[in-house]
């Protein structure tokens, strides 16, 4: 089935389709409306002051979202909602939301606490944007999935690093300002959504005459598939690392005064450049993946990140600020590199009508590693410094241990492809 045939709504939405093109539309979206992901953390210098906060209390609004993403990834994966309703629609309706709990923090959050408390609202709006925009994807290009979901986390890469160049760009504005900037940009993304539609691949289940879904497995069966373990599995060592390695990475820049040393006044535009050339990497994973495979350059690039994660722990106090800045953006490139494969693996290992709910209950499971590493990554930084990187190898080491399985048979057929 063609997808010109299948595109026959408004002329808006015909040229996203044939001119903008649909994979490109769904990323730009998606960074859109993960701009709300790290919002509060380019304004972490204003809120110590204003609030009185720690380097821990940033940490723990971070782990809110995330908790609140994990709340609601496992709802939509456990209700069947993620593969009951139209993904567009769920996206629409999270990023909007999403828009209003972010510009709620900005204007009424007055402490750490009721600042946690909508960020947690953030992060179950998150829950809909981020996992909706896979489906959307593998429902318009499934034949090239690894490629086309490298560039939506390509997007979701940026998306996490707007925050601090609106910063740096706003720096004579109140945070409060820069942080309604991020909800503007998540109307703007549900728009297109909006417009766009799901794609013609994934459709949503039918329904009986009484309205009911018809019986479908569980989306925990996703387990049973080997495949489909060993590429979460990976997964959840990547995610060790990942967030919690976003989250100090101001931190990080500012403790080993790489900002100083180039004669930056702030350290905005440097994390905006080692989180977002996470997206150079994920767009040149995505083209090795249609040379290579998906396993390859999913293990590959959780290697490297474990590898520059020792450089750093080990050599810091040795290193010079330009180098540590750019073994830093070496990391940031890596760090992410490797998500959207294993997203690929794990769509392709499971049964089309799981997609939906299998990717977001990894997602939410996922999630829920990084509560545990953020602030465990933070609290160290308070007492030990540059040496917390320590706590972010055991991702990429346990990661590789889980995905051996998956890599070791790259080159056969998985035991259950989509459908």
């Amino acid at each position: 089935m063609s997808v010109s045939k299948t595109v026959t709504a408004t002329p808006c939405r015909a040229w996203l389709v044939d001119r903008l093109g649909p994979v490109a539309a769904i990323s730009l979206a998606q960074l859109f409306g993960t701009s709300l992901w790290f919002s509060a953390n380019s304004a972490a210098d204003d809120l110590v002051r204003a609030w009185h906060a720690s380097a821990a209390d940033i940490g723990w609004l971070t782990s809110a979202v995330q908790c609140g993403f994990i709340l609601g990834t496992l709802g939509m994966a456990l209700s069947g909602s993620a593969d009951r309703f139209r993904a567009s629609s769920i996206f629409l309706v999270s990023a909007l939301l999403g828009a209003v709990f972010n510009a709620a923090f900005a204007w009424f959050a007055h402490g750490v606490a009721g600042g946690a408390a909508l960020r947690f609202c953030v992060g179950v709006c998150l829950a809909g944007i981020y996992p909706m925009g896979m489906k959307l994807i593998v429902s318009w290009a499934p034949e090239r999935t690894g490629a086309a979901l490298a560039q939506l986390v390509a997007m979701l890469t940026l998306g996490t690093a707007l925050p601090h160049a609106l910063r740096m760009a706003g720096a004579a504005l109140p945070w409060q300002e820069v942080i309604v900037a991020s909800s503007v940009l998540a109307v703007l993304g549900a728009i297109v959504i909006g417009v766009l539609g799901d794609g013609p691949h994934l459709n949503v289940k039918a329904r009986s005459a009484d309205g009911a879904p018809p019986d479908a497995p569980g989306v925990l069966s996703a387990f049973r598939y080997s495949a489909f373990r060993s590429a979460a599995f990976g997964y959840f060592g990547h995610m060790w690392e990942l967030y919690a390695f976003w989250t100090v990475v101001p931190l990080f820049l500012a403790k080993a005064s790489v900002a100083s040393a180039l004669h930056l006044k702030s350290v905005y535009g440097l994390s905006f450049l080692v989180i977002g050339t996470g997206a150079l990497g994920c767009i040149a994973g995505g083209a090795l993946s249609r040379r290579i495979g998906s396993a390859k350059v999913a293990a590959g690039a959780l290697a490297m990140s474990g590898v520059c994660a020792v450089i750093f722990a080990v050599g810091w106090r040795a290193l010079p600020p330009v180098a540590l800045l750019m073994l830093l953006v070496a990391w940031g490139a890596a760090v992410i590199a490797d998500s959207p494969q294993f997203s690929a693996l794990s769509a392709q290992a499971c049964p089309r009508a799981l997609v939906g709910g299998a990717l977001t209950l990894q997602n939410s499971i996922g999630f829920a590693i990084t509560v545990v590493s953020i602030p465990a990554t933070t609290a160290l930084f308070e007492r030990i410094g540059l040496d917390a990187a320590w706590v972010l190898v055991p991702g990429p080491v346990l990661g590789l241990i889980g995905f051996a399985p998956l890599l070791m048979r790259a080159d056969r057929t998985p035991d259950r492809p989509v459908q």
